[in-house]
């Protein structure tokens, strides 16, 4: 397939600049296995579940990964830390009038400096002076997505980050857990759903764009996942009941397909490049909770396969209509997987 067949013309006004009022608050389209589609709310999703069904959840935690510096040279270097690759390296995307080139340092500021290891395809590995984390905590930067226009504020720090949110990794939010609120986890827990762990930390290639017209020719970004052996037990017996497993968003569902490429899933860490495209044959996920993402983009490839790129067509279309909002701080969607 071309990757004109995922485009879609979006009016800007849709693409949501600030988060809902309340996580709940957001609106859900819930197109079911036939491609039927109903307008919801967030708050319904209890009355979607079944019995038996288990939500998939990833409790990556975002990183204030963009930093600013100056180069030996006094040039100016932004930096988009990609990938933390140990207690004190990171890769890195570098925008500057002139890359640094390896064995130059840039200093950060506040006493940090950084140096300049090598290249990496489009990223650079840097060494910290100082754990990274900690420099990123202290003065790093929340690295909204490109498409949301303001700088971030104090609200954004709590809502570009899920309730659940426990390990440091990401550099841009699992935008479909955003909706969930304690509320919500409770009203789940009291009906008996059961909920389970997965951690994906999204990397900044989420954003990048497909440059290649057959979307066979492009190649993912790996992201680093962690499947923990309770999260495999609970699907075990989640298939034993006759329930469905509920990826609570693309990298829920990333994670889990990755984990069972070779037909069993098993418990772990890894790195994954997994790109999912029309045709694809889902072994673990029946049921994805999602946002609704940009035109031409490897997730909408994802969803496309997931429901049929026919009833994912209609369904942007009815979101458009309808005046759904767009994107990370959006709407979001209940799929129910098509037959396979």
């Amino acid at each position: 397939m071309r990757v004109a067949d995922f485009d879609f013309d979006l009016p800007p006004e849709l693409i949501a600049q600030f988060p809902a009022a309340e996580r709940g608050g957001s609106r859900l389209l819930h197109v079911d296995a036939a491609g039927i589609l109903a307008d919801r709310i967030f708050r319904d999703l209890p009355s979607l579940l079944r019995p038996h069904d288990l939500l998939v959840m990833n409790d990556t935690r975002v990183i204030k990964a963009r930093l600013f510096g100056t180069k030996d040279s006094g040039g100016k270097v932004e930096l988009l830390v990609e990938r933390v690759t140990s207690e004190f390296e990171a890769l890195a995307f570098v925008r500057a009038s002139h890359a640094p080139k390896p064995g130059s340092r840039i200093d950060l500021g506040d006493d940090v400096t950084i140096d300049v290891l090598a290249r990496q395809d489009d990223l650079t590995q840097l060494r910290f002076a100082q754990p990274v984390l900690d420099v990123l905590d202290r003065i790093g930067r929340l690295p909204l997505p490109p498409y949301i226009e303001h700088a971030p504020t104090a609200q954004d720090e709590a809502r570009y980050q899920t309730v659940y949110a426990n390990a440091p990794g990401a550099v841009a939010a699992p935008t479909a857990g955003l909706h969930f609120d304690e509320t919500m986890l409770d009203t789940l827990a009291a009906q008996g759903a059961r909920t389970a762990r997965v951690t994906l930390h999204v990397g900044a290639g989420t954003f990048q764009p497909v440059r290649v017209d057959d979307i066979a020719e492009h190649h993912m970004h790996s992201e680093r996942y962690t499947i923990p052996q309770a999260t495999v037990d609970a699907i075990a017996e989640t298939r034993t009941r006759g329930g469905r497993v509920v990826a609570v968003g693309t990298t829920s569902l990333r994670a889990l397909e990755a984990a069972a490429r070779h037909g069993t899933l098993h418990a772990g860490s890894d790195e994954t490049d997994i790109f999912i495209t029309p045709g694809y044959r889902f072994r673990v996920v029946d049921a994805l909770i999602t946002n609704f993402h940009l035109p031409k983009s490897t997730l909408l490839m994802l969803v496309s396969a997931f429901s049929g790129v026919d009833v994912i067509r209609a369904a942007y279309a009815h979101a458009i209509r309808e005046r759904y909002r767009f994107f990370s701080y959006g709407d979001a969607m209940f799929l129910e997987r098509r037959p396979q």
